[in-house]
């Protein structure tokens, strides 16, 4: 009998394409599309609640325990004969920088409130004393002014007393949120400083993940963005510097005015020039009221000064930044000028780190 032949075997059926069956190089576009979101919200939302004293800090911390690490290993190093250093000199180093990165900013605020116990204490009376130099003052202009103006005035410390106690009182809900906003970036600050230092001494680890390399990428491109920044605003604090002391050395005393603690002025324009805008801005302020105690006009000079440096700081800030940074002024003046419409002064510190980082990523992913 013959065989019936076998029936020939179904094709099997294709499976359906599932998410995790994505070609590779879709998903790494997809890696690299999510760390690019995830730093966008980061910086938003560090705009958006007031972090970025927290954030400059970070970065601060982080390169100045890399950097005193590094000196200190160097000087381990030759201390023990080793051109490498060992491991275990390498960590002592780590440690030490990180340790004096942390605990220096505690060390400089005790240090400050223990040389200012004595304003404290005589305080009351300088402020009797103040307020018998206002009333004096006062009872000076009652006597020049007419009549109908002089009704205006204070008669004595009582009612200088009183305007002072009202004003205050009135406005004592906007100084509390003032002084609660200050003792927070304060503290974001320090807290950044804490965590940059920890992260520069952390252990390397040796496996990571795509998206985990490709925001360790990210913040390297924004380290060396604000690594360029810092060593820009160096240059500014120095040329600003110079300018404040030509003008408290040479030009004040053209006109027969002399400050007091002129080299004190000098030093903190310095070191508050280190602060891109916002420390030039307070550096300026502290000379106009020192310049006050003086006389009127220098108080004007001084304010003339401000000014003027003020408005100068832009194109400064973006001619020397943006030689660093490979920048044109006009598209570094443009950002400064929209982040501090949009975010107010915190826009304008901000603007020079984020575009220059913003431009580092363009140019390593060959779109400019």
């Amino acid at each position: 009998m013959a065989q019936r032949p076998s029936p020939a075997p179904a094709p099997s059926a294709r499976p359906e394409p599932t998410p995790t069956t994505l070609p590779p190089r879709a998903l790494n576009q997809g890696i690299v599309v999510a760390s690019y979101l995830l730093v966008a919200a980061v910086l938003l939302l560090v705009m958006w609640r007031g972090l970025l004293p927290g954030l400059l800090c970070v970065c601060l911390g982080f390169l100045l325990t890399r950097a005193l690490t590094g000196w200190f290993a160097a000087g381990l190093g030759r201390i023990q004969r080793q051109a490498p250093p060992s491991t275990t000199s390498l960590r002592a180093a780590q440690v030490t920088a990180a340790g004096l990165v942390m605990l220096l900013p505690l060390a400089l605020l005790a240090l400050g409130l223990t040389h200012s116990r004595g304003y404290l204490v005589n305080a009351p009376q300088q402020y009797q004393e103040l307020l018998t130099y206002m009333a004096r003052t006062v009872l000076e202009l009652r006597l020049k002014l007419p009549a109908d103006m002089a009704t205006h005035l204070p008669e004595g410390v009582a009612d200088i007393q009183r305007i002072i106690a009202s004003y205050l009182g009135a406005k004592a809900g906007a100084l509390a949120m003032a002084g609660r906003a200050w003792l927070a970036g304060v503290l974001f600050a320090y807290v950044g400083l804490l965590i940059g230092a920890l992260a520069a001494v952390r252990p390397p680890v040796l496996a990571r993940g795509p998206l985990a390399q490709q925001l360790k990428l990210r913040i390297t491109l924004f380290g060396e963005a604000f690594r360029q920044i810092v060593a820009a605003q160096f240059w500014i604090a120095a040329f600003n510097t110079l300018l404040t002391a030509l003008f408290l050395l040479f030009v004040l005393p053209a006109w027969g005015l002399q400050l007091p603690y002129t080299p004190v002025l000098i030093t903190f324009t310095f070191v508050a020039g280190l602060v891109p805008i916002v420390g030039n801005l307070v550096c300026n302020v502290v000379i106009t009221i020192v310049g006050l105690s003086v006389s009127p006009l220098a108080a004007a000079a001084c304010l003339g000064f401000l000014i003027l440096i003020h408005k100068a700081e832009y194109v400064i800030n973006a001619k020397v930044v943006g030689r660093r940074t490979q920048m044109g002024v006009w598209e570094l003046l443009s950002v400064m000028f929209v982040a501090e419409a949009v975010f107010g002064p915190a826009g304008l510190v901000a603007a020079p780190l984020f575009y220059a980082y913003l431009k580092k990523e363009l140019v390593a992913a060959r779109l400019v």
